[in-house]
């Protein structure tokens, strides 16, 4: 019986160790390319399990929104962010990997505000 419960119980583990990996794949960024640009914050959605910051991009009149993921609330506070850091109608410059299909969204890398504050890898 002991065996028995001790099979099933590593069988769950086994199950939910590969729902967390699914959970936190990266795959649809491509790392291999960093895209910048300057943009006016729509809105920072402080929420778990990841946060995103959502900016409108300007190229010529034609305005687009960005959606930005970045990590999990528990760990950004750790790192000093709140959910006040990008306020809406702030203009900030952010550094991202692009999705591979082209999607207007990605994994941040960082943000620079015209004041110099930066915030994640700025280099």
């Amino acid at each position: 019986m002991r065996l028995m419960a001790a099979a099933l119980m590593a069988a769950g583990v086994m199950i939910a160790a590969q729902a967390v990996s699914a959970h936190h794949s990266a795959a649809m960024f491509d790392d291999e390319k960093v895209v910048e640009f300057t943009g006016v914050v729509k809105e920072l959605q402080w929420t778990n399990p990841h946060i995103w910051i959502q900016v409108i991009r300007d190229e010529q009149g034609t305005k687009t929104e960005w959606s930005l993921e970045g990590g999990s609330p528990n760990s950004l506070s750790r790192r000093g962010w709140k959910s006040t850091t990008f306020k809406p109608g702030e203009v900030v410059t952010v550094r991202f990997n692009p999705m591979k299909d082209g999607t207007p969204a990605g994994g941040f890398i960082g943000a620079k505000w015209a004041d110099g504050r930066t915030i994640g890898r700025w280099e």
